[in-house]
């Protein structure tokens, strides 16, 4: 047997996570909260220029999960503060160990892979972890009575099962490439969860693990307070009182990260930019799997259509957008996989072609009428685009999107909402959509394309289905033999090109804000989601008062 590569596949260049366009796999559902609520609420004041600055800190983000448990889908890409998985992933996107003492070892028909856990790892209310805990976990997540939107994601599990209580052992149906990856999974401890319901119990709000912070408080739509764990296996964080404030309007976080009432922020180009010359604050730019996307629901009579799809594709000024919305920090996107990426298939990069466009249109029989908007066999080319509330950018790309399609004849309306307004509309009309996870193509693709997920939650939100991309799906997905499962995917990005049931539009580099006041802050390759998992504060256990790293 022998050990997993530390380097998972996964590309360098900017882009997604949660992560896919599922918007954290169903679980990062946001919550709406008003300008007003946001301005006046304030989450344990800013540490910035007072006594205690460096133990403490607080950070606007603009997610807000539905459940702190992972076995519903919480942090289950790492880097959730209050659990660990088997496996983290380091600065540079390396798989190191974590409740694993190291990483697995693999068989020689890479179907079993064998963990050693960590020994005299405790839980927070100080139980031990072990094997039974890692077994339950996987279990449970794969138990059809659990509402884990992203479980499909472990399907090549066929077993797991415990050597001992220092053992564990996975036993997989197929070679499934970047399994490794997938037990960054955090663990669950079984004493508590397996008493109660795992959908409803109050584990879901209260959650109990292994990892360096503490759950201190959770006011739903305002703020999650965390705590450090005095005892963390890979010891105590000197960043003692950590708050993320959950602010969904890009305005108000950058105002109150002005008025000291945060320490940093996620913030879009033109909201970052008016704080270049504030001394006391820095940007962190990172590079991300993240894409801006519009859904072209199948249910749609208009957007359902294949030459309306592939009009639109052509009639999109992708780079403009990348110029003036993103103010460079991003690149055109032709599809879930960036163009650096070595996954991306040479050859679907789509140049932006107005008078294509409406070719494409004239020979499908859409006619232009007296207004100029087309129409064929009596239907109008006119449908409805949603976008979240509060979200600049995908505001502006909405609008730049309805633009250029009013200049190929088809007329867009645009629609702010929160998802509890756009999640039922999901089916018919179009939404402003993000996804993006580095690593394997699998980790988005199959949730974003996979016509048997259609109408799961987020998951595949423009009810896709071709049966070439399902066929190439599986087969990417089952195959280990990394030329096989580059062919899969590169049919599944010539297939959208084809019949582009979504129009990708940007991939984005993410920037944040942050109080120049602690050393150790890095970025990693994010994924779509950028609340809890990402940000400079990934690895806000290891912040250090400025001037005290050593």
């Amino acid at each position: 047997m022998g050990a997993v590569s530390a380097r998972p596949t996964r590309s360098i260049r900017s882009t997604r996570s949660a992560r896919s366009i599922r918007g954290t796999a169903a679980v990062a559902l946001v919550t709406a909260l008003t300008v007003g609520a946001a301005a006046c609420s304030n989450p344990e004041r800013g540490s910035a220029g007072k006594k205690g600055a460096g133990e403490s800190a607080v950070v606007g983000i603009a997610y807000e999960p539905e459940s702190l448990s992972p076995l519903l889908g919480f942090g289950k890409d790492g880097n959730s503060k209050i659990f660990d998985g088997l496996l983290a992933y380091d600065g540079e996107m390396n798989l190191t160990p974590a409740l694993a003492a190291a990483l697995p070892a693999v068989s020689a028909d890479r179907l079993t892979y064998t963990y050693k856990l960590r020994q005299g790892v405790t839980f927070s209310d100080g139980k031990p972890f072990g094997a039974k805990d890692v077994v339950f976990t996987y279990r449970t997540i794969l138990d059809k009575k659990t509402n884990n939107a992203s479980k499909s994601e472990l399907d090549a599990i066929k077993d797991v099962r415990a050597a001992g209580d220092g053992t564990v052992v996975f036993t997989l149906k197929y070679p499934y490439a970047p399994f490794a990856q997938r037990t960054v999974q955090p663990i669950a401890p079984e004493h508590i969860a397996s008493k109660q319901d795992v959908n409803t119990g109050p584990f879901t709000t209260k959650p109990i693990g292994t990892g360096p912070y503490l759950l201190s408080g959770w006011s739903k739509g305002e703020k999650i307070s965390f705590k450090a764990n005095p005892g963390y296996w890979g010891g105590e964080p000197q960043v003692k009182k950590f708050t993320m404030a959950i602010i969904k309007d890009d305005d108000v976080r950058a105002t109150r990260l002005r008025a000291g009432d945060l320490d940093g922020a996620i913030l879009p180009p033109n909201l970052a930019a008016g704080f270049k010359k504030d001394k006391g604050k820095k940007t962190h730019a990172a590079t991300t799997y993240d894409y801006r996307t519009v859904t072209l629901p199948t249910g749609n009579k208009v957007a359902g259509d294949t030459a309306v799809r592939q009009a639109l594709d052509v009639a999109v000024d992708r780079q403009t957008m990348v110029d003036q919305i993103l103010e460079g920090a991003g690149k055109p996107a032709y599809g879930p996989v960036p163009t650096g990426s070595e996954w991306f298939a040479k050859g679907t990069e789509r140049t932006h072609d107005l008078d294509k466009a409406k070719k494409i249109l004239d020979a499908a029989g859409w006619k232009p009428g007296n207004d100029g908007i087309r129409a064929k066999d009596g239907v109008r080319a006119e449908f409805p685009l949603w976008y979240l509330t509060g979200d600049k950018l995908r505001q502006d790309h909405a609008l730049a999107y309805a633009s250029d399609a009013k200049k190929a004849g088809i007329s867009i309306k645009t629609q702010a909402g929160t998802w509890e307004v756009i999640e039922p509309r999901m089916k018919h009309d179009a939404v402003l959509a993000g996804g993006g996870a580095p690593g394997d193509p699998d980790f988005d693709q199959y949730l974003l394309l996979t016509s048997s997920l259609a109408g799961d939650g987020f998951n595949n939100m423009a009810w896709y289905d071709n049966p070439v991309v399902d066929k190439a799906l599986q087969d990417g997905r089952k195959s280990g033999d990394k030329a096989v499962r580059k062919a899969a995917y590169d049919t599944v990005q010539r297939e959208l090109v084809k019949n582009p049931g979504y129009t990708f539009l940007t991939h984005i580099d993410h920037l944040y804000v942050v109080d120049d006041n602690w050393e150790q802050l890095t970025n990693q390759i994010e994924p779509h989601d950028h609340g809890l998992a990402s940000g400079p504060w990934w690895n806000v256990e290891k912040w250090t008062p400025k001037g005290t790293a050593k």
